[in-house]
């Protein structure tokens, strides 16, 4: 290649080279006098102390690194073993030698014998049959014993029921020999939403009793006041000693086994009892002369005979005067309650009907009329 000839004055510019590193042009030394490079270039090509913390030769090939010259691989590799024996599997006696290990030694396999076929017995018919009596034997015993477990613990629930539900009203002391005749626990028999209800007619019941007694006490009164006032007294003992125990069955058990079953009949039964009750009261309160009741009519009559006598009739006059207020609350309550039990006077019906044809007195009632009548038939034949 021939130099292009330049005009006179004209100063040769050296060509440059481009750095791969630093991507900066290098001039060349061709046309620098001396063949050194110029200050300028020297200071471009020096090195820059960004560029120190390079490698100087990017291009230059790197470090073999040996693998096996890691420090924990040659720890491994140098550290002597000195507790574990060599184990060659290629070897007569292929186990570690050791020679503290014991052996099991192994027990010789004594030679299998040839399996020996038992003649078989045939059974004759005798003997079936009492084996299979024999069996017959063995489960009816069995069955007797469950049977006889089973009466037992039959027996040991009823003795439970019985002492669980011994009778405990009226409480009586033991040595009377009266003993109590029902069964009353307001906590197990009735119902929480209907125990309130049920309480307050046992002690409507009691207010009834005691209202009775001071009748027979203020007619007392008015017969040591007036001699003719015996039939009232009379009257009053009477009606003490019956209508007590009478309002407790007739009224008060009644709507007790309602609460308790849910009785349609029962709730029937105490509500036609308890209005006739209700209305006996009214009476008393009154107070008809002769009737033997102490109500109003009969403490105004004394008032100017004895006034003394008088205030004690108007005492239980005010008694059955607020037992009758009461008792028609009660009535209405109990109603209130009848109809959200869902009781109907159909079911009244069915629970008489299935209670009389299940009662066990009216079934040998029944019996006993029936005989009687063939009895009769034939003998009139």
């Amino acid at each position: 290649m021939t130099d292009t000839p330049r005009p006179p004055g004209h100063a040769v510019t050296p060509p440059r080279i481009v750095c791969p590193v630093t991507s900066r042009k290098i001039p060349s030394r061709r046309g620098v006098p001396g063949g050194r490079l110029h200050t300028d270039t020297q200071r471009e090509l020096s090195p820059s102390p960004a560029m120190a913390s390079y490698d100087t030769n990017p291009f230059a090939d790197p470090v073999d690194v040996n693998p096996f010259q890691d420090p924990s691989v040659t720890q491994i590799t140098t550290t002597s073993h000195g507790n574990l024996e060599e184990f060659n599997p290629f070897t007569e006696n292929s186990r570690l030698t050791n020679p503290n290990q014991k052996t099991v030694p192994v027990q010789p396999v004594a030679p299998s014998q040839p399996a020996v076929l038992q003649p078989s017995v045939e059974q004759t018919p005798q003997s079936v049959a009492i084996a299979a009596q024999a069996g017959l034997l063995q489960q009816q015993e069995e069955l007797d014993r469950k049977a006889a477990e089973l009466d037992r613990k039959e027996q040991e629930m009823r003795n439970v029921n019985i002492n669980l539900r011994q009778n405990n009203w009226p409480p009586l002391p033991s040595f009377c020999p009266i003993k109590p005749c029902f069964y009353q626990d307001f906590a197990a028999d009735i119902p929480a939403d209907y125990q309130r209800v049920c309480k307050m007619l046992y002690y409507l019941w009691m207010l009834h009793s005691f209202t009775l007694l001071l009748n027979l006490l203020a007619c007392l009164a008015y017969f040591i006041a007036n001699s003719s006032g015996g039939v009232d007294f009379g009257l009053s003992i009477l009606w003490f000693f019956l209508f007590t125990p009478c309002a407790f069955v007739c009224w008060y058990r009644p709507i007790y086994k309602a609460f308790r079953t849910d009785s349609s009949f029962n709730f029937f039964a105490f509500f036609i009892i308890f209005f006739c009750q209700i209305a006996i009261y009214i009476i008393q309160s009154v107070g008809i002369p002769g009737w033997g009741d102490s109500g109003w009519i009969m403490a105004l009559t004394m008032v100017k005979e004895h006034l003394a006598v008088a205030v004690i009739m108007m005492v239980v006059a005010s008694f059955f005067t607020f037992i009758s207020v009461f008792s028609l609350i009660m009535l209405k309550k109990v109603h209130s309650l009848y109809r959200r039990t869902g009781a109907s006077f159909q079911r009244a019906q069915e629970e008489f009907s299935q209670g009389v044809l299940t009662n066990r007195n009216v079934q040998n009632a029944a019996a006993g009329a029936a005989t009687a009548a063939a009895r009769g038939a034939f003998q009139g034949n």
